[in-house]
């Protein structure tokens, strides 16, 4: 039996092993975008468990890598399906925008990255708490905190940049030469 991360020298002569054919393996399971975050996580989740292994120990790290991958995958789904679901989502669905003055933020919201347009979303209309948000997307509670923060100022940003902007009507009265 062989205790694959005990101590660091142990660790890290598990990782210099068999770093590349882990690497190659999630490769050819989910590409060169999800790769490279497939074998940190594989590694990582070894060095918690600190698990006695038999024999070779490449086909427990590729079963790890295994379950990995299918959880980046199915992330990389849901994340497709609802960048999908928001494209085609009519402005203002569920909003009268009249009622509440929202068409500004709704214009605003559109302008901003999918990613912005998710988070924002999950928090704000879906009402999940960051904890929730934070599993929905595939990310800790901390990155998600991280991810709404910056969202919120690009919305800020944004429907800053709008009030500031001319209306159509205010911007050819400004330009009408007979004025």
């Amino acid at each position: 039996m062989q205790r694959v991360s005990q101590d660091r020298a142990g660790f890290e002569a598990l990782f210099l092993a068999h770093y590349d054919a882990v690497s190659r393996y999630a490769l050819r399971r989910v590409g060169p975008a999800l790769a490279e975050d497939v074998v940190a996580e594989t590694f990582a989740i070894v060095w918690r468990k600190k698990q006695t292994v038999e024999g070779d120990p490449l086909p427990w790290l590729f079963g790890i890598a295994r379950r990995v991958a299918a959880n980046h995958l199915r992330s990389a789904k849901r994340r497709t399906a609802l960048n999908t679901r928001l494209r085609q989502q009519p402005s203002g669905e569920n909003v009268d925008p009249a009622a509440g003055g929202q068409a500004p933020l709704l214009d605003a919201l559109r302008r901003l990255s999918i990613r912005d347009q998710e988070v924002l979303l999950l928090v704000a209309w879906e009402q999940l708490d960051r904890r929730s948000a934070a599993r929905a997307l595939g990310c800790s509670t901390a990155t998600l905190a991280v991810r709404l923060h910056r969202a919120r100022h690009r919305l800020a940003e944004a429907l800053e940049a709008d009030s500031l902007r001319p209306r159509r009507n205010e911007r050819t009265l400004a330009h009408d030469p007979s004025r």
